[in-house]
C-alpha cells in the first residue's frame, strides 16, 4: 500500500508540473492580442478564488488563527509571483521567464545563509552555484543580455517572490498548529485576487479581446478557452494535485519533481508558439533545473544541528 501511495504521489506531482507548464503557452497568446499582463494575473487569481471559495469557506477558522500568514501567502506567492511572471513573460520567451523564475530555491539558500545566518549544506550551495551559471547562459550574459534587459529583472523579481513564498512555507508549519495547505492556497488566491484588483484595475480590462480569438502559433483559439485552461488547469487543478501529491511524497521529492514545470513550459513554447531558444539558452536552462534538482535535494542536517533545511518543508508550489 505504502508503494502504490507513492507511485500515485508521483503520478500526481508530474500531472501538476504539465499543468502549471502549460500556464504561460495558454496566457501569452492573450497577452500579445493586447490584453494587459496584470489584467492577465487578475484574471487568473480572481477566477481561481472563485472557484476555490468553498474550501476557504471550509476553512475559515485560518482567519483567526493564521492571518498573516494569509496575507503574506496571498501577497507574495501569489500576487507577486504571479505578476513577476507574467509581466516577464511578455517581454521574454516562456521558457527563459520560467527558467528565471526557478531561481527561488538558490534565492533561498543566499537568504538562509546571509540574513537568517543559518548553515547550508554543500550540495545546496553547489545547486545554487550551478542554477547561477545556468543563468547567465540562459541570458547569453557575453553578448550584452540579448534579452529584454526589464523582462529579465521581472523574472528575477518572480523568482525573489518565489523564495520568500518558501520562508512564507516555513512559517507555517513550525508548531503544533499547522495550517490545512488546502485553506492556505485557497485564501492566498483571495488575498492575491483582492491585492491584484488594486493593482491592475480590472474595470479597465479590454473585454473585447476575451471574446474574440487568439493566434497560438500557427493555431486559432477562442479566447475564453485559453482563459479557462490558465484558470481551471494551469491554477486550480494544478495546485491541487501539487498539493495532494506533496502529502503522498515527502516535500522534497515532490518540489523535485514540480522543476519538470520549466521543461515543459519550454517544450509547449517551442512547438506552439515556436520560441526557439539557442544551444547555449538551452544549456543553461538544463543547468538552472539541474541546480535547482541539486538544491531541493539537499539532506537535513541531524537533530541538534543548526540548519532548519527550510526547502525539505515546502507544502505547496508558488
Amino acid at each position: 500500500m505504502q508503494a502504490s501511495g507513492k507511485n500515485a504521489g508521483l503520478g500526481l506531482a508530474l500531472v501538476s508540473a504539465v499543468a502549471f507548464g502549460g500556464s504561460g503557452v495558454a496566457a501569452k497568446p492573450l497577452i500579445e492580442a493586447g490584453l494587459d499582463p496584470l489584467h492577465m494575473v487578475w484574471l487568473r487569481v480572481a477566477g481561481a478564488a472563485l472557484v476555490l471559495s468553498p474550501l476557504a469557506w471550509r476553512h475559515r477558522d485560518l482567519i483567526r488563527r493564521k492571518p498573516l500568514l494569509l496575507a503574506g501567502f496571498g501577497l507574495v506567492a501569489v500576487a507577486g509571483v504571479q505578476a513577476f511572471y507574467f509581466a516577464s513573460l511578455s517581454r521574454i520567451p516562456v521558457g527563459v521567464a520560467l527558467l528565471l523564475e526557478y531561481l527561488g530555491p538558490s534565492l533561498l539558500l543566499g537568504w538562509i545563509r546571509f540574513v537568517q545566518r543559518k548553515p547550508v549544506t554543500r550540495a545546496a550551495a553547489t545547486g545554487a552555484a550551478v542554477a547561477v551559471v545556468g543563468l547567465a547562459c540562459v541570458v547569453e550574459i557575453w553578448a550584452g543580455l540579448s534579452l529584454d534587459l526589464v523582462g529579465v529583472l521581472l523574472g528575477v523579481a518572480a523568482a525573489c517572490c518565489q523564495a520568500f513564498y518558501f520562508v512564507f512555507a516555513d512559517q507555517g508549519t513550525d508548531g503544533d498548529d499547522v495550517p490545512d495547505p488546502l485553506g492556505v492556497i485557497a485564501y492566498g488566491m483571495i488575498v492575491g485576487a483582492l491585492v491584484m484588483t488594486v493593482i491592475a484595475r480590472p474595470w479597465q480590462i479590454d473585454w473585447q479581446i476575451l471574446g474574440s480569438d487568439a493566434a497560438v502559433g500557427d493555431l486559432t483559439v477562442p479566447a475564453p478557452v485559453l482563459l479557462g485552461w490558465v484558470v481551471l488547469i494551469a491554477t486550480v487543478f494544478a495546485y491541487l494535485t501539487g498539493v495532494v501529491s506533496v502529502r503522498k511524497l515527502s516535500p522534497q521529492i515532490a518540489g523535485v519533481v514540480a522543476c519538470l514545470e520549466a521543461v515543459v513550459a519550454t517544450v509547449l513554447a517551442w512547438v506552439l508558439l515556436g520560441e526557439h531558444l539557442s544551444t547555449p539558452q538551452i544549456v543553461g536552462g538544463a543547468l538552472v533545473l539541474g541546480g535547482a534538482f541539486i538544491a531541493q535535494t539537499s539532506r537535513p542536517t541531524p537533530p541538534g544541528a543548526a540548519d532548519p533545511a527550510v526547502l525539505d518543508r515546502v507544502t505547496a508550489k508558488a
